[in-house]
């Protein structure tokens, strides 16, 4: 009688068993669907144009706010044209000989890193226009002709 006992709680338990194999199964089996399309390509002519809109407008503010500083810097008092930089030449790797008009007097100033020195001052002079710079180009072509002679380096026409 024992036997029959097991054997009757054995066909009530069998198909309890059989529908959870069953669920089982069709949670864990393998999908029937087509697998999803690939996502299109993220980079596109209009995401790029975008981006470099947004770069443009970017270094254009940055490039407008530097000029603005420097149109507005504090402690930078314009002198109104009572100074005026003539010229200068560099006499040295940071060394330089600058002629600048205050009024009528030209000051020529030695000019070195964390230094300024007057050399000299001098009455305002004229300064001649196109004739001179002429001449200059003249003198400067006969002196090259003269050298590449005497080195060689010249064709003689």
């Amino acid at each position: 009688m024992n036997l029959a006992k097991h054997l009757a709680r054995l066909s009530a338990i069998v198909p309890i068993v059989a529908l959870m194999v069953f669920f089982a199964a069709a949670v864990f089996a393998a999908p029937t669907q087509t697998p999803p399309p690939l996502p299109t390509s993220p980079v596109s002519i209009g995401g790029m144009l975008k981006i470099f809109f947004g770069l443009a407008v970017v270094l254009g503010t940055v490039a407008g706010a530097a000029w603005l500083l420097k149109r507005l810097a504090p402690g930078q008092v314009s002198a109104g044209g009572a100074i005026k930089l003539i010229g200068g030449i560099a006499v040295g790797p940071k060394e330089r000989v600058v002629v600048v008009e205050v009024g009528d007097t030209w000051l020529v100033v030695g000019v070195a890193p964390g230094q300024v020195n007057a050399l000299h001052n001098m009455p305002k002079l004229e300064i001649q226009g196109g004739s001179n710079s002429n001449a200059d180009d003249q003198r400067f072509a006969s002196w090259l002709k003269d050298v590449m002679k005497r080195r060689g380096m010249g064709a003689e026409k």
